[in-house]
C-alpha cells in the first residue's frame, strides 16, 4: 500500500469514528462506480450523508478543505444522484457533508466536520 494510500485509508476510519460519535450510522464506505466513489454514506436520522474525507499531514499548503475542488463537488453530487436513483432515495432526504482530517507527527487526529457543504 502506498504511504498516500495508507494516509487515506487512516483519515476515511477517523472520520467514520467522528460521525457515529456525532450519531450517525454508517451505511456504506467506499461505494464506487464508473464516475468516482463516495468515501462514506452515513445516516442522520432520516436523511442520506454522503461525505468527502479529506486527509493531510499538515496544514502549510492549506487545510484539506481547500482541496476540494469545483469540479470535485460536482463529481460528488453526479455521485450522489447515482447512488440515490440506484437505493432509490430522494433528494429531499440527502445533503453532502466534508470531514477534513489533519494528522500532526504526534498526537490526535484533528477534525473538522462541515455539514451541508455542497448541493
Amino acid at each position: 500500500m502506498r504511504a498516500s494510500d495508507a494516509l487515506g485509508a487512516y483519515g476515511e476510519r477517523v472520520a467514520a469514528a467522528h460521525l457515529v460519535d456525532a450519531g450517525m450510522a454508517i451505511v456504506e464506505r467506499n461505494w464506487r462506480c464508473d464516475i468516482g466513489e463516495i468515501d462514506i454514506l452515513a445516516r442522520d436520522g432520516d436523511t442520506l450523508v454522503v461525505c468527502e474525507v479529506k486527509t493531510r499531514r499538515g496544514t502549510e499548503y492549506g487545510t484539506p478543505l481547500e482541496k476540494v475542488t469545483r469540479d470535485k463537488a460536482e463529481r460528488l453530487r453526479r455521485l450522489a444522484a447515482r447512488w440515490m436513483a440506484l437505493n432509490e432515495v430522494h433528494p429531499g432526504d440527502v445533503r453532502i457533508d466534508l470531514v477534513a482530517v489533519v494528522r500532526p507527527p504526534r498526537g490526535r487526529a484533528e477534525v473538522e466536520h462541515v455539514r451541508g457543504a455542497i448541493w
